[in-house]
């Protein structure tokens, strides 16, 4: 599958917020890896973290096998070929990132890899979010990529299962388009939060600056 733009802005910007905060991250699990993009660039800025992903879709979890093998963290990077329901684990981890399926009720694909990787019939948020809990320590952290209409929903969600928002990135691709994702960082003490936002391109389709300034340890040219 192809690396999209906004996933790659998820992993640089998990990675450096992180880093910014000053958090305490020994151990972090990927849910949905795919072909290990977040989890590379995680990896690449927090060299005290061991990383741990889960992919359910064989031939995506080979290549995100091989990537993580390849690369120059592959001693920190491990990886799990299963269904993250049925994901067990002695510990519990301090960070969970995730880029879940986007799509809720709405058009398949009649290619079933795509499916899964696309569309929550395989992952609903709802199971998202029991899995998060399962799995994170008491006072951990995760981290999530939604399409801009979800966010809200998935805000009142995570508050009722006590998770509260610590920051926001809102993504538009342009001065003139409206917002389409948004990147939310959860933990559970109830403590406010900031909320900024991300243009890609700017009028003249350049890239901003904003843009650029996250993305260049990641991108060969901008």
């Amino acid at each position: 599958m192809k690396v999209c733009t906004d996933a790659c802005i998820f992993g640089a910007w998990v990675a450096k917020t992180i880093s910014n905060l000053k958090f305490q991250i020994s151990n972090c699990l990927d849910v949905g890896t795919g072909t290990g993009l977040l989890s590379l660039m995680y990896a690449q800025k927090n060299p005290n973290t061991i990383i741990e992903a889960v992919e359910i879709e064989e031939n995506t979890y080979e290549q995100a096998k091989e990537n993580f093998l390849t690369s120059a963290w592959n001693d920190r990077l491990g990886i799990f070929n299963t269904d993250i329901k049925d994901f067990a684990s002695q510990k519990k981890y301090d960070l969970i990132i995730s880029n879940p399926p986007f799509y809720e009720n709405e058009l398949l694909s009649d290619k079933k890899n795509k499916n899964i990787a696309k569309h929550d019939e395989g992952l609903t948020l709802k199971e998202l979010i029991v899995i998060i809990k399962r799995h994170l320590i008491a006072n951990g952290h995760f981290a999530i990529l939604l399409p801009y209409h979800r966010i809200k929903y998935f805000e009142n969600l995570a508050e009722e299962n006590n998770f509260f928002l610590k920051e926001k990135l809102l993504i538009r691709q342009t001065p003139t388009h409206d917002f389409f994702r948004g990147i939310l960082l959860f933990n559970t003490i109830q403590a406010g939060s900031t909320t900024n936002e991300l243009t890609i391109k700017n009028k003249e389709g350049n890239y901003t600056n904003e843009f650029i300034e996250l993305m260049k340890d990641y991108y060969l040219a901008l």
